[in-house]
């Protein structure tokens, strides 16, 4: 669950996700409708607006986050059943709801041992020891369900030795520490958050032969800098010293025993000892409190000015403790795991609101429901606006004032923050169903931070809705910058308290509201309009800008090796042609009355057009991914990510190698993507 987390319409990244986390299978009632050309409401678009209330998102809030509510736990089955009482409500519910339950296998820390970080002294004694929970500040985290910081997935295991510092835990990073003279086996890293994702400090750390890593959130990241508790929360927004980021370690999607398969009682499950992608050595997150009393005494080599931070103090390589330091210059870092992994049940919960005219379109509204801790941000404020817009749209529908063209669907996911298992699980289970009949997927994850990041002012919010007006409440500027780096600043932890969002993120919930009038006017747009609103030209500004840099980044060194981007070129020519000429047939079927079916067809051609750019077998090395466009890219160059990273590892060998062969067929793959791109956006009758 990296950032960027916010508003998003589209159909992702990988193959499953890249279709969008969609659903839509239970039983929407089919009836013979005509495809009469109803389309969007203005009046009722305005309604909308009107109605969603930020009090009303605000007391949603308050009961989200009221509680920790851990995935699989008595607290997040309570709220399953907030989510069904609420949309089988008869005066604002929807036409139907339902959970849907999956055994997921899931990481936690053992209650009878926690896991610990000391110093051990020459003796062989504990001469100090990190904190094992945060700071109780509120009365809110020290309660018995709020769950010890720690690496999810992360095997268990006891490693001592030296500290090293290693930065944000990159391969480059551990090649610095080589560079500099610094023997890694057996060691322990300590590292920061930030760069690579989670999981893959410790695959990066192991590769070195480094024993254990610690993590920790450096103030410079997340706090400007600031770190002392009379300038952080409760006194303000920032993270308090003994904060700690949890998070999932695990390095794909979904539950770990199923790759590609639902967890339902007839799915093959991996056997445990064959499972990939979790962390291969102990790994423990740590608070920059901790962090500053080891990071200020290491060792060695000043750190490079670049993995300088904020703790207070120059930062060094290691290994082992400085001689005038606080403790034994001999002195190791113990660090004991002992997570445990269990099979839990995890539900989803979907609310459908059924189309009156396409009930086999859908468009997919969700967010997930889980959380590390109390959760107020991520992900309740996106599960608060979720509730008060199927509030809003569920009274509307129970009064018979409206009913929309598609059917709408609302999600609340299961299990996210431990792989975005309950999204993934669904889309397994029903993915050829999903991949015929979804329009698009509108994830509101962060309800709060984002529009908060830039300056929003009125003229944005009218660029996506020409409703909203600026006199409107809920519309207003924000700071240009609140994190260099992290999320937000209590991400993941235990401060992420309604208190916290109610007092210093978004007081009178003006923010989310107006999230809220932005989800629910692409909403009524996608399921209203008799034409989809999806503009194909904003890919071809892609598909230009990748080109371009293509060429000018890329395009001598693969002259040099005997590889023409002219194939690339054409294609990218042909498919802006095609765009440019489906939008001609749009404009001209607008000005008149055309035949529905006609629309249907054209409708159809714009929701297909994302599925061409899949290729389930162009990245795989990386489990899931199959979209041309966007999927991790490794390499430097910002162009399509296939190249990208096939051209940074072959840069270094001789023509002929396998290793620009491999440049050669992602280069096809995405010409082949383009061409079949280009021919979905072909009237239909032309074959």
């Amino acid at each position: 669950m990296q950032w960027t987390k916010v508003l998003g319409l589209g159909l992702g990244a990988a193959a499953l996700l890249g279709l969008g986390i969609i659903l839509g299978h239970f039983a929407i009632p089919k009836k013979a409708n005509s495809l009469a050309p109803q389309d969007l409401d203005l009046e009722i678009l305005e309604t909308v607006m009107g109605q969603l209330d930020a009090h009303r998102i605000r007391e949603n809030l308050r009961e989200l986050s009221r509680e920790p509510h851990l995935a699989s736990s008595p607290r997040d089955e309570d709220l399953v059943q907030l989510l069904l009482q609420r949309w089988k409500d008869p005066e604002s519910g929807l036409d139907s709801a339902e959970a849907s339950t999956y055994e997921v296998l899931l990481s936690f820390p053992s209650q009878e041992q926690p896991n610990v970080v000391d110093i051990v002294g020459p003796t062989g004694g504990i001469i100090h020891s990190c904190h094992r929970t945060e700071e109780n500040v509120t009365g809110e985290q020290g309660g018995p369900d709020v769950v010890q910081p720690y690496a999810a997935y992360a095997p268990s295991g006891t490693p001592q030795g030296l500290l090293v510092y290693a930065n944000r835990g990159a391969e480059e990073d551990f090649k610095e520490l080589q560079t500099q003279g610094i023997k890694l086996e057996g060691t322990i890293a300590l590292t920061r958050y930030g760069g690579v994702g989670r999981g893959a400090k410790a695959v990066n750390a192991a590769k070195h032969g480094v024993a254990g890593v610690l993590v920790y959130t450096d103030p410079a990241d997340i706090n400007d800098g600031l770190s002392s508790p009379d300038e952080t929360f409760p006194n303000s927004w920032y993270l308090p010293p003994s904060g700690v980021e949890r998070g999932s370690y695990y390095e794909y999607f979904g539950d770990p025993l199923t790759p590609y398969l639902p967890a339902v009682p007839s799915s093959f499950r991996v056997d445990l000892a064959n499972v990939s992608g979790f962390p291969p050595i102990p790994t423990q997150p740590i608070g920059f409190q901790d962090a500053r009393d080891l990071l200020c005494n290491l060792n060695g080599t000043l750190a490079p000015a670049t993995w300088q931070g904020a703790l207070g103090c120059h930062y060094r390589l290691g290994p082992g403790f400085r001689p005038d330091g606080d403790f034994p210059a001999d002195s190791q870092v113990n660090v004991s795991v002992y997570n445990r992994l269990e099979l839990r049940n995890s539900s989803n919960v979907l609310g459908i609101i059924r189309g009156a005219v396409e009930p086999d379109r859908y468009v997919l509204y969700g967010n997930h429901r889980d959380s590390w801790v109390h959760g107020a941000v991520d992900p309740s404020s996106g599960t608060a606006v979720l509730l008060e817009l199927s509030r809003v749209l569920g009274t509307l529908l129970k009064k018979g004032t409206w009913r929309p063209r598609r059917s709408i669907v609302f999600a609340s996911w299961g299990a996210e923050e431990f792989g975005l298992i309950g999204s993934t699980e669904f889309t397994e289970e029903f993915f050829n169903k999903l991949q015929e009949r979804t329009v698009a997927y509108i994830n509101v994850d962060i309800s709060v931070f984002d529009p908060l990041t830039r300056p929003w002012r009125p003229e944005h919010l009218r660029q996506l809705d020409p409703v909203l007006q600026p006199q409107q409440p809920g519309v207003r500027p924000g700071p240009q910058s609140k994190t260099s780096a992290r999320i937000y600043p209590t991400y993941h932890t235990a401060f992420d308290t309604f208190d916290y969002v109610d007092k210093f993120l978004d007081p009178g919930f003006s923010s989310h509201q107006a999230v809220a009038r932005t989800a629910g006017s692409v909403i009524l747009r996608l399921s209203d309009s008799f034409f989809l609103p999806l503009k194909v030209s904003d890919y071809s500004e892609t598909l230009r800008s990748f080109l371009q840099a293509a060429q000018q980044d890329l395009g001598a060194l693969l002259e040099q090796h005997s590889i023409s981007l002219g194939p690339l070129v054409t294609a990218v020519e042909k498919f802006e042609a095609e765009a440019a000429a489906l939008g001609q047939r749009i404009s001209t079927l607008q000005k008149g009355s055309p035949d529905p079916l006609q629309v249907r067809m054209l409708n159809d051609q714009l929701m297909l057009l994302e599925r061409t750019f899949l290729n389930p077998r162009a990245f795989p090395e990386e489990r899931y991914y199959s979209h041309v466009l966007w999927a991790p890219r490794t390499g430097s160059v910002v162009t399509f990510p296939g190249l990208s990273n096939a051209c940074s590892r072959a840069r270094d060998t001789a023509s002929g190698s396998e290793a620009w062969a491999e440049v050669q067929r992602q280069l096809s793959i995405v010409v082949t993507a383009l061409e079949g791109a280009a021919a979905t956006l072909r009237p239909v009758a032309d074959l």
